[in-house]
């Protein structure tokens, strides 16, 4: 299956000698991937690692670096956590961990240490332990008492000089997570709360943590065998429905950058988990989209997810000798291009010359972004490939098509071999806002239809009769009244819930 795709054609050439077979440094897993057209690339980062993959708090699942279309003067950051969030996941909904740092990583200068760390702590308060719910009534503000389970981060900037720290200062404290979205009937109006959790700071940076939507959209059905060699089934967005822990930040670019005559940085997420000997130690790492899963092998997976881009000379090989091309031809009978693959290295690990590669790089996996190039008013979600300069590989927008752009590159599109290929999803299953945080609202945990009238008799009916008509629920509610903040009646062989609030129950 392939999707058909709208050309500017201007420039095209000129764009190909740019980033002529880079463009898969999205994922070095299109190198191999040639006419598999549907979707033969995997999920950027979801459960990527042996470790990590246990571990869902601490495990990055996608960053997002790109030039705020509606505040051109900064640069906004989007890192997200805890993959697969299963939005009725309860009744131990998805917070952040207390005992984890949550960095974001700037390069300034090319040479793959980290001049900036923007570093998110959290910590946890649970009003009412004697009840497993994680609100005992409807949600309407961050501060509201019956939002039982909150969390706080701060943030804190440290630069460093060499890789050690020189400053640190704390650019927010005690700042709202927003919550997991339990359900219409606890949290009505979640947009609302989603905007309380919007928080800017003196020093002019805008920040948010919470749930949102999973933004990244493709067909993830690779790794049955890539397909079982059955290309049939494409289309579908695996991720649909499923949450994310984010992190946004929104900086003055001028705050970001080196300096105007130096506007490239590059950018990456790390997690530091606190040890037994009190000390944290980074249990995850990522850049660029796709790298970790499907770049290197199972034996230096853990490996890359504690180390750091100044070291990444040692996965080299992965690059240049990539599996998944061999794999490729073994199940598709698709000849594999010739190795060593240099013309992956230059673009992979140092950026596109002319576009976002810093002066004097130090070859390094990192999202790279040209912070000088504004923003489209009418993104293509191609990017660079169709000639949108602030797209994909400069950095990454929410809407670019990762997936399509590496298919299409490795397929020849670049080298006279015009190509249509995807995976048939082109967009995400819901819309981004036009305004920070721009990740979507998350989906519901409780999402269903209601008993229509919200009455004790809808509700018997709809339990099919599990309710005893001749009880009498007033007094039963009235006689409990007394146990607490929310509980549950039993009532024949049917299960009512109720909750009190200011004083009165209801259901």
């Amino acid at each position: 299956m392939t999707t058909p795709t709208s050309r500017s054609g201007a420039g095209r050439r000129s764009i190909a000698s740019l980033i002529c077979a880079s463009l898969a440094a999205g994922g070095l897993a299109a190198a191999g991937v040639t006419v598999l057209q549907p979707g033969a690339a995997s999920a950027s980062s979801h459960r990527e690692a042996p470790l990590i993959s246990g571990e869902p708090q601490f495990d990055n699942t996608d960053v997002y670096a790109f030039v705020s279309p509606d505040q051109p003067d900064t640069t906004t950051v989007i890192a997200n956590w805890i993959p697969f969030e299963e939005p009725a996941g309860g009744p131990n909904f998805f917070t952040f961990s207390e005992d984890a740092e949550y960095d974001i990583r700037v390069d300034q200068d090319g040479d793959a240490q980290e001049d900036l760390i923007f570093r998110y702590t959290f910590k946890t308060k649970t009003k009412n332990d004697k009840t497993f719910l994680y609100n005992t009534g409807v949600v309407e503000s961050l501060d509201d008492p019956d939002l039982n389970i909150t969390q706080t981060y701060d943030i804190d900037l440290i630069k460093l000089k060499d890789r050690r720290a020189v400053s640190k200062t704390k650019l927010a404290d005690d700042v709202w997570v927003a919550p997991s979205n339990v359900g219409k009937a606890s949290m009505p109006d979640f947009k609302k709360l989603r905007d309380e959790a919007v928080y800017k700071t003196a020093s002019g940076v805008t920040t948010y943590a919470g749930q949102a939507d999973d933004p990244f959209f493709l067909d993830l059905r690779v790794f049955d065998l890539l397909y079982g060699g059955d290309l049939s089934e494409v289309g579908r967005d695996t991720l649909k429905g499923y949450n994310v822990n984010s992190i946004a930040l929104q900086i003055p670019s001028e705050a970001l950058v080196q300096s105007k005559d130096q506007p490239i940085v590059g950018i990456w997420s790390t997690t530091q988990r606190e040890g037994a000997d009190g000390q944290y130690h980074q249990v995850s790492r990522l850049g660029m989209p796709l790298v970790n899963e499907v770049v290197n092998p199972i034996g230096d997976k853990d490996k890359f997810n504690a180390s750091s881009p100044v070291d990444d000379a040692q996965f080299l090989k992965n690059v240049t000798e990539p599996e998944l091309p061999k794999l490729i031809e073994a199940i598709y009978k698709i000849p594999a291009p010739k190795e060593p693959r240099n013309d992956l290295v230059d673009v992979f690990l140092k950026g596109v010359e002319g576009l976002n590669q810093p002066p004097h790089v130090t070859p390094s996996e990192q999202l790279r972004l040209n912070t000088s190039i504004e923003p489209t008013a009418k993104p293509k979600r191609l990017g660079v490939l169709d000639g949108d300069n602030q797209g994909f590989p400069n950095g990454r927008r929410l809407t670019d098509d990762v997936i399509d752009i590496a298919l299409q590159v490795v397929e020849g599109e670049l080298v006279d071999a015009p190509n249509d290929l995807g995976d048939a999803v082109d967009k995400n299953d819901k819309k981004f806002g036009k305004s920070f945080p721009y990740v979507g609202l998350p989906t519901a945990g409780s999402r269903g239809k209601t008993v229509k009238g919200n009455t004790t008799n809808n509700v018997r009916s709809a339990l099919g009769g599990g309710v005893e008509s001749g009880t009498d629920d007033t007094t039963l509610i009235a006689a409990s009244a007394g146990a607490g903040a929310a509980g549950v009646l039993l009532i024949g062989s049917g299960l009512l819930w109720w909750r009190r609030r200011n004083d009165r129950a209801y259901y």
